[in-house]
Formats: structure tokens, C-alpha cells, sequence
């Protein structure tokens, strides 16, 4: 397994336990499968989430591809930096990544989200925009 299948991982799982501690149950999905990376539904399976993770090693800007954005992915982003070290988790919706996000102006003419455009401070542990999945009405701390 390569360095950044690892780091991909470590993110996944790392927003998958963080969702958990807010009442989410939170599965998987298929790694390396276009799709979302996490299923979450609340506690009576009323409702369900798809979320995309985005993990980097360190604090940078995200590559989205080369496609046009009209179609990201899930009902949630998480995109969490420095996730080895100190992980820093920003709470987007697709909307959000796709108003932000940047295109070169070179010949690839890939998209790109800049680390200025997430890690603004209303996305920043922003864990409560997402929501509670069970009737608590108190929230954990971000991170343990």
C-alpha cells in the first residue's frame, strides 16, 4: 500500500470516528471507487449522508481533477490537513468547494481548491453544520 493510500485512509477513518462521536453511524464504502468515501445515517436510519474525505499530510491545496465541478460528489466534504501530525478538519458542502474552487490557467487545466479558500474559519471543526445523527441535544468536543 502506497504512502498516500495510507494517508487516505488515516483521514477516512479519522472523520468516520470523529461523525461517530456526533451519533453518526458511519461506514466505508469501496476505496479507490469513484463514489463517496463515507456512508452515515442517524440513529433510526431516517437519514443518510454521503461524505466525501479529502486528506492531506500537510496544510496545501486539494486537487479536484480535470473535470468540470458541476458534479461533485456527496452531501458533505471533509478535508482534513496534517492529518499524521495535527489534523485539522473543514466542513464544506460541494456547493461551497465548487464557488471556491480554482482552475490553472496552463494547459492541464485542472481544478483546484487553495488551502486560503477551506480553512476559513466558519468550515473549521465545523462539525455542528453537519449535525447530530441520535437525539442529543449537547455535542462532543471536536477532537479527543
Amino acid at each position: 500500500m502506497s504512502k498516500q493510500q495510507v494517508t487516505g485512509n488515516v483521514g477516512m477513518y479519522f472523520a468516520a470516528y470523529q461523525l461517530s462521536r456526533y451519533g453518526w453511524n458511519v461506514m466505508p464504502t469501496a476505496r479507490n471507487a469513484r463514489g463517496i468515501d463515507l456512508l452515515a445515517y442517524d440513529a433510526n436510519a431516517d437519514k443518510y449522508l454521503g461524505i466525501q474525505v479529502k486528506t492531506l499530510s500537510k496544510a496545501s491545496a486539494i486537487p479536484l481533477g480535470i473535470k468540470p465541478l458541476d458534479n461533485l460528489l456527496g452531501d458533505w466534504w471533509i478535508i482534513i490537513s496534517k492529518v499524521a501530525t495535527n489534523p485539522e478538519c473543514f466542513i464544506m458542502k460541494p456547493g461551497e468547494v465548487r464557488k471556491r474552487a480554482v482552475q490553472d490557467k496552463n494547459g492541464s487545466r485542472a481544478y483546484w481548491l487553495p488551502r486560503k479558500q477551506y480553512a476559513d474559519i466558519k468550515f473549521r471543526e465545523a462539525w455542528s453544520r453537519i449535525g447530530r445523527g441520535d437525539n442529543q441535544v449537547e455535542a462532543p468536543l471536536p477532537q479527543a
